[in-house]
């Protein structure tokens, strides 16, 4: 079986190449170009390559930058401009690693692909079952859980039960150097992660100035466009009040934004679109509660979570959590940390403030 390994130029895929080449599998390399391939581009596939001479793999490098146009930039401007934070890495894994980039493996001759993702497979009766990684602190199941169940069929995970800080001497001792020895956590697509000149310059119809009310109604000043804000954000709503100020959510039809104070952000519910289903929901805990998380950086939660009529997910959690973002991903676990479903968060109706009397 012959493997092929998606390598961005980072420490995690390079490892992963390394690793599976090491204990003797028939691999070669595939680097994918997100962004049209410029001179930086160009000049980083070559450094890979160089790497992947070092190993004896074959490498291999294909232009997917029209294709992550449409399928992730795309869907990213019109998210924000619909008034939500989306999140690009999650559906760049279902529509572009484990979509195109997995196909554009199988015709290198590849049968599955690897990547250098801190996650784990487990084969089943039913299917692959994915879980989060060893390396709790780095888990990336959270971003792979709106990939199909018949893509993770064609995946594999080196890292599952590695941790990062033992990286750098693991390559060092297949004698490897990553071109791009610092991670970065912004969005690739994004020059300098500043997400509001980059929807700015992409001459998308964005909202304008429209009202900042408080839950009850009452004005308090305005705000220069929904898409420039994000629920829970406190700074830059230019607003004096005798309480700092939180985002709570938006309300699209009449270009108002609501803000509360901090008691307001707690929530107990929120929902999904349709989710994508790893795991039969006959075989969720009936009575016990799932775990379930809707930011990266967010713990998983205990919850209910209820499969609608829809085919999106209804979560109700035991305890307040922080509220959860339209545009989000919501990932439901059980006890021993396997994903059972995934979905993104859709915009709900804001709750009346709690009774502070």
């Amino acid at each position: 079986m012959r493997l092929a390994v998606a390598v961005s130029g980072g420490a995690d895929s390079l490892l992963s190449l390394g690793l599976l080449r090491a204990e003797g599998h028939d691999v070669v390399a595939v680097h994918a170009h997100f962004l049209p391939p410029d001179m930086k581009g160009q000049e980083l596939a070559r450094a890979i390559e160089t790497q992947c001479g070092r190993l004896g793999v074959p490498f291999a490098a294909v232009d997917l930058s029209r294709e992550f146009g449409r399928q992730v930039v795309a869907p990213f401007i019109a998210a924000y401009a619909a008034g939500q934070t989306p999140n690009p890495c999650a559906a760049c894994n279902r529509d572009m690693k484990f979509g195109l980039l997995m196909e554009a493996a199988r015709e290198l001759g590849a049968d599955k692909l690897a990547t250098g993702h801190f996650a784990r497979l487990q084969e089943t009766d039913r299917g692959p079952a994915l879980f989060r990684g060893a390396d709790d602190s780095r888990d990336q199941s959270y971003f792979l859980s709106l990939v199909p169940r018949d893509a993770l069929a064609r995946a594999v995970f080196p890292l599952a039960r590695r941790r990062k800080a033992d990286h750098p001497a693991a390559l060092a001792a297949l004698g490897l150097a990553p071109p791009l020895p610092k991670e970065s956590r912004e969005v690739c697509f994004v020059p300098g992660d500043d997400y509001r000149a980059f929807l700015e310059a992409s001459g998308a119809a964005l909202t304008g100035p429209g009202p900042i009310v408080l839950t009850d109604g009452t004005r308090l000043g305005t705000h220069q466009g929904l898409w420039r804000h994000t629920i829970g954000q406190r700074k830059g709503l230019g607003i004096a009040y005798a309480d700092p100020l939180y985002v709570l959510g938006k309300d699209t039809a009449a270009n108002t934004l609501v803000v509360g104070v901090r008691a307001d952000l707690d929530a107990t519910a929120c929902r999904t679109g349709p989710a994508n289903l790893l795991a039969d929901p006959a075989g969720w805990p009936a009575t016990a509660t799932v775990l379930a998380q809707t930011c990266y950086r967010m713990r998983p939660r205990p919850a209910r979570a209820v499969l609608g009529p829809d085919g999106g997910l209804a979560l109700t959690f035991d305890a307040p959590v922080a509220r959860p973002t339209p545009g989000q991903v919501a990932t439901v676990y059980d006890a021993a940390g396997r994903v059972l479903a995934g979905g993104v968060l859709v915009p709900d109706t804001l709750p009346s403030p709690p009774d502070r009397t």
